[in-house]
């Protein structure tokens, strides 16, 4: 069997694949090197190629992604440009040129990787200003960022001539369903939540994906060998975005960059957390609902919704039903999800805390694993006494959890540089980090006060 897709212009058909190889793999293997290897985990950048895309108002959109990250079986249908497809009629793209004027490469290892990102950036339709975050998932080991960055910001408007910005007039590609299967194993990509789930009943040792931006780092750095795999990324009951009177459901395989578009200017906790949840790369094909389901400890979704009295919708053949986020972990690495049930929303109450805050401590500020990480909330009565609380940290337990005793103890205070000191004893009670590599057990208990310090200085100001 095989699958189809365009690549640089052209249609592409691979046949026989192993359901483990990475677009990134194909592309070499091809002669397409253009596409450096480098990490095998996302975190560099020179893999990046671009897919046009639909962005969240259904427009057509280039979109940067990490190809070592990207499985070839999600290539099926799709519209891929690389560095080798970006030049036309022996002519520089203005990117590169740019680049060449400028002095923006070094060794030339990277460089490819920010060819593609800004390539995006150049087609980017609401680009105003120079934008940190279109080369934040591109890594320089030369640190060579200043020449780099110059480029970024100078980049021009594309003329109307321009073929790739002609190319955004029209529709994006449409995925179909793909059953792909080899002697190596299967990938399965069901267009519907029902084919999803009947996919699963018949093939109970799938392994569900959407993004792939943590499973795929498994199969690069572990060499882990899945058999067949179970693609949710298509499946549009799973990318729904609604907002009424009574809450806002969140679909799970939204696209972490189409969140950020949907909550921007509505809701405080998620325009702080998204920013800092690795790169823009990693956003376009992460999502909610598998930052969730891998129950990481250090996730950094879980606190922010924990904050917010989250709900997770779990759907099954059965039916679904609605589980709150707090109860949702049940061990490390380990949710209350049954056999067959796939997290198809996320779900918040309204009205939203008046007062939403999300922080995040580890190495570097950006694109990094946090440490420790938390996410507070109130609702505060007139006379800003605390009417309820919300405390909620990841890093420092076996799961992410609430400090139940510590928001009781607040109910009915105001908030006071002082109560943090007064609920140290608390939050020592109720958490007991362990040391790794990342930071001491000593560190995180102390992280757990002065994160709340923060948070009183922030909301209520130094006192007098």
């Amino acid at each position: 069997m095989s699958i189809r897709f365009t690549l640089n212009g052209q249609v592409i058909e691979a046949r026989e694949f192993d359901p483990n190889t990475t677009l990134l793999s194909f592309l070499r293997a091809r002669g397409l090197t253009g596409t450096k290897e480098g990490c095998g985990e996302g975190e560099c950048g020179a893999c990046a190629v671009v897919l046009v895309r639909r962005d969240a108002d259904g427009r057509a959109r280039y979109e940067p992604v990490n190809g070592c990250l990207f499985l070839l079986g999600s290539c099926a249908d799709q519209e891929i440009v690389t560095v080798e497809g970006v030049a036309r009629n022996g002519q520089l793209h203005p990117v590169q040129a740019a680049l060449v004027e400028r002095a923006g490469s070094q060794c030339g290892y990277c460089t490819p990787g920010f060819v593609m990102s800004l390539f995006a950036e150049y087609y980017r339709p609401d680009r105003d200003g120079y934008d940190p975050e279109a080369i934040g998932g591109n890594l320089c080991r030369c640190t060579g960022y200043r020449p780099i960055a110059d480029v970024a910001k100078g980049l021009g408007r594309p003329e109307e001539s321009d073929a790739f910005h002609r190319r955004l007039a029209l529709a994006p590609p449409e995925l179909g369903a793909v059953a792909h299967v080899s002697g190596h194993g299967r990938f399965l990509r069901p267009r519907t939540l029902s084919d999803a789930l009947t996919l699963w009943r018949a093939h109970r040792d799938a392994i569900l994906v959407a993004g792939g931006t943590d499973l795929v780092v498994e199969v690069n750095q572990r060499h882990r060998r899945i058999e067949t795999w179970l693609s949710l990324e298509n499946v549009a009951e799973l990318r729904g975005f609604s907002w009424d009177a009574e809450r806002v459901r969140i679909g799970a395989g939204l696209s972490l960059s189409d969140l950020e578009h949907r909550v921007r200017g509505r809701l405080p906790m998620l325009e702080q957390l998204l920013p800092l949840f690795s790169s823009r790369l990693i956003r376009n094909r992460a999502t909610l609902g598998g930052n969730l389901m891998t129950a990481s400890p250090i996730g950094d979704s879980a606190p922010a919704l924990l904050a917010l009295d989250a709900e997770v919708e779990l759907t099954s053949l059965d039916g679904s039903r609605s589980v709150p986020l707090s109860e949702f972990f049940v061990g490390y690495r380990k949710t209350c999800a049954s056999p067959g049930e796939i997290l198809s929303a996320v779900t918040l109450p309204l009205p939203l805390p008046s007062v939403q805050r999300f922080y995040k401590v580890s190495k570097r500020v950006m694109d990094d694993i946090s440490t420790v990480s938390a996410g507070f909330s109130l609702r505060l009565a007139e006379d800003r006494s605390i009417e309820s609380a919300r405390l909620a940290y990841g890093g420092v337990a076996a799961t992410p959890a609430r400090a139940l005793e510590a928001e009781e103890f607040l109910k009915g205070k105001t908030l006071a540089l002082t109560r943090a000191r007064e609920l140290e004893p608390i939050l020592a009670k109720t958490f007991q980090p362990l040391s790794d590599q990342r930071g001491s057990a000593e560190y995180r208990r102390q992280m757990l006060v002065r994160l709340l310090e923060k948070f009183c200085f922030e909301v209520e100001g130094s006192p007098s």
